[in-house]
C-alpha cells in the first residue's frame, strides 16, 4: 500500500524565480525590489551579474530538475499526487500556477519552500506572496500549507556534510589540515535577524547551529576540527542601514593577512547553485581569495541529491500525518529542535507593517 498523503492532493514547490533571458532581467529585478526604493542605476549593477551568464540565471533550471526528481520519487513509492511549481517573482508565477491547481480540481497543498530557514524573506515574505496569490484567484483557490523549515533535517545537513568533505580533498594536501570552513548564507538587515522566529534571532541561530553540526560531522570524518565561522553574502541595503557581518570578501581578506593559506566555502544558506553561489562565490569570493593568495574550494549546494529530495517526501508524509492527527517522529540533527508547521503569531514579521499571510497564525 503507497504512503498516506491525505488530506494533501497536490504539492507545491515555491521558490524565488529567475530572469530565462536577457529582456527578462531588468522586469524580474523590479519584481524583486518593487517598494524598496532601490535606485534603477543599482538594478542596472546587479543585472549586469546576469548578464555575465547570458541573462539567465540557473535557478529556473534548478528547480525544474528538483520537480522532476521529486516527481520520480513520489511515483517510485506510489504517491501519484502532482507536483506544481511556482515562483514569487518571474514566470511560473504563483497566481498563475494557483489557477492552473483551481482548474485541475486541486483543493489542499501542501508548500515546499526553497528556503530553508527562518526570516522575513526567508519565509514570510513567501507566506505573503501566497496569501497575495490566493486573493487574486478567488473563491476556489486551494488552501496551501507550508512545510517546516527543514535546515537541521538529515535529508539537507548530510548532502553537506558530504560536499564539504569532498571541496575539502579539493585542497592541496600541505594546506588541508589548516584549511578555514566557511559556512555562507545570504546577509539580511540586523533587524530583520532580531524578528526572525517566534523569539527573535532565529536566522543566524539556524544557520550556526547547523554549520556545527557539520563542521563536527567533519571532524568525526578526518579526525581533525577545522576552523570554521559563519560569513554572509549579497548584501544589498544602503550604507547607513546594518546588516549582519562580516562580508566572505572580507573574511577572506583578513584571513590571508592572518596566515590562512586555504579555505572552502560551504553554501550552507542556500539549496541550490543559483546566482548568489555561481557569482557571488563562485566568482566574487574565488576571485577575490586568488587576488590573496588562498587557496579556495567550494562545495556544492544540495540540489538534487537523493537525500534532499527524498527529505521532501518525509516532509509531506510528516506533515500529512499531523494533519490528520497522528502522533509523528520529526528528524532533525544538531541542537537545534525541529521547526513549527504553523509560524506564530508575530513571527518573521514585515517590518514596513502587517499584511495578510497565509500558513500562520496571524
Amino acid at each position: 500500500m503507497p504512503p498516506d498523503v491525505s488530506p494533501y492532493d497536490a504539492l507545491l514547490l515555491v521558490s524565488f524565480g529567475g530572469p530565462e533571458k536577457p529582456d527578462d532581467v531588468l522586469p524580474f529585478l523590479e519584481n524583486v525590489t518593487r517598494g524598496r526604493g532601490i535606485p534603477p542605476e543599482r538594478l542596472t549593477e546587479v543585472g549586469e551579474h546576469y548578464m555575465r551568464f547570458g541573462g539567465r540565471s540557473p535557478i529556473n533550471d534548478q528547480n525544474r530538475a528538483l520537480l522532476a526528481a521529486i516527481e520520480e520519487d513520489l511515483h517510485g513509492c506510489g504517491v501519484r499526487i502532482p507536483v506544481y511549481w511556482g515562483n514569487r517573482n518571474w514566470h511560473p508565477l504563483l497566481p498563475d500556477t494557483l489557477r492552473q491547481m483551481k482548474a485541475d480540481g486541486v483543493n489542499r497543498v501542501a508548500c515546499l519552500f526553497t528556503s530553508a530557514y527562518a526570516s522575513y524573506s526567508g519565509c514570510r515574505q513567501y507566506r505573503e506572496n501566497l496569501a497575495d496569490a490566493v486573493a487574486e484567484v478567488g473563491d476556489g483557490a486551494p488552501q496551501l500549507d507550508r512545510l517546516r523549515h527543514y535546515f537541521n533535517h538529515p535529508g539537507f545537513v548530510e548532502p553537506m556534510v558530504d560536499a564539504t568533505l569532498a571541496a575539502l580533498a579539493e585542497i592541496r594536501d600541505r594546506f588541508r589540515h589548516d584549511a578555514h570552513l566557511l559556512f555562507v548564507t545570504h546577509s539580511i538587515p540586523l533587524t530583520m535577524n532580531d524578528a526572525s522566529g517566534p523569539d527573535g534571532g532565529a536566522y543566524v541561530a539556524q544557520h550556526r547551529a547547523v554549520a556545527e553540526e557539520i563542521t563536527e560531522r567533519v571532524r568525526q570524518e578526518t579526525g581533525h576540527r577545522h576552523p570554521a565561522e559563519l560569513v554572509y553574502c549579497s548584501r544589498s541595503g544602503p550604507p547607513s542601514v546594518p546588516w549582519l557581518e562580516p562580508d566572505i570578501n572580507d573574511r577572506i581578506t583578513r584571513l590571508a593577512a592572518e596566515g590562512t593559506n586555504a579555505v572552502v566555502v560551504v553554501p550552507v544558506g542556500f539549496v541550490s547553485d543559483h546566482m548568489e553561489v555561481v557569482y557571488d562565490l563562485d566568482t566574487e569570493a574565488q576571485a577575490t581569495a586568488e587576488e590573496s593568495g588562498v587557496e579556495f574550494a567550494r562545495a556544492a549546494s544540495a540540489g538534487v541529491d537523493p537525500r534532499f529530495v527524498r527529505m521532501v517526501r518525509d516532509l509531506l508524509l510528516e506533515r500529512a500525518a499531523v494533519e490528520r492527527g497522528e502522533d509523528v517522529a520529526r528528524a532533525c540533527v544538531g541542537a537545534l529542535p525541529p521547526s513549527w508547521d504553523v509560524c506564530p503569531a508575530g513571527c518573521c514579521a514585515n517590518q514596513r507593517g502587517p499584511r495578510p499571510a497565509l500558513c500562520g497564525r496571524d
